[in-house]
């Protein structure tokens, strides 16, 4: 099944933009700039929304204007109103349990602590796909909301980077849904 929507996960607000929980942003920005769809705020789906073709498929970006913690208030009236299933949806987010410059494809299972899959979640069901873009996890769990709202070192911003690039280059793989491929290049990816 291809994918028709593609969510990326994190904060409203120039605050924000370049923290790591934006990671999910930072994935979908990134589509729109290479494959030149623009993104417009609709009120009824609460987000930054874009239509255009990707690879031959007929796709829609998300960015929620919600915070983390209400992402489904975005995503789920978006599917509904286009009748996108959750196996047609890609959510990229940030991952604290992948180390940065690793990335990850998953399809199903729980929201394993992130607020924005666990705002989904009820919503969707778990058997959307998930782009989760390692940032790494601090020494103490403590500081793990000082972390994921603190910007990376350009170092660290780069193999986030390297690694979304990786991702961008599994898109024919995935948006015609072979999954397994695009899992195979994605999770074998080596910074």
């Amino acid at each position: 099944m291809s994918i028709k929507l593609i969510v990326g996960l994190g904060n409203p607000g120039n605050q924000y933009t370049d923290t790591r929980h934006n990671a999910g942003f930072w994935f979908v920005q990134r589509l729109a700039d290479d494959f030149g769809i623009s993104l417009s705020f609709d009120k009824k789906f609460h987000g930054q929304v874009g239509k255009g073709i990707i690879h031959g498929q007929e796709v829609r970006l998300l960015l929620p204007e919600t915070f983390m913690n209400r992402s489904g208030q975005a995503v789920a009236p978006l599917a509904k109103f286009y009748n996108t299933t959750a196996e047609q949806i890609l959510i990229a987010h940030d991952e604290l349990d992948i180390a940065a410059g690793l990335i990850k494809l998953k399809t199903g299972g729980g929201h394993g602590g992130h607020n924005g899959l666990r705002d989904i979640v009820p919503h969707l069901g778990q058997e959307f796909h998930r782009l989760r873009i390692g940032i790494g996890r601090p020494a103490h769990s403590s500081q793990v909301s000082n972390f994921v709202l603190g910007k990376p070192p350009a170092s660290e911003k780069t193999l986030i980077d390297n690694a979304i690039d990786c991702a961008i280059k599994t898109l024919p793989e995935l948006m015609s849904g072979k999954f397994d491929q695009a899992r195979n290049q994605i999770n074998g990816f080596k910074p």
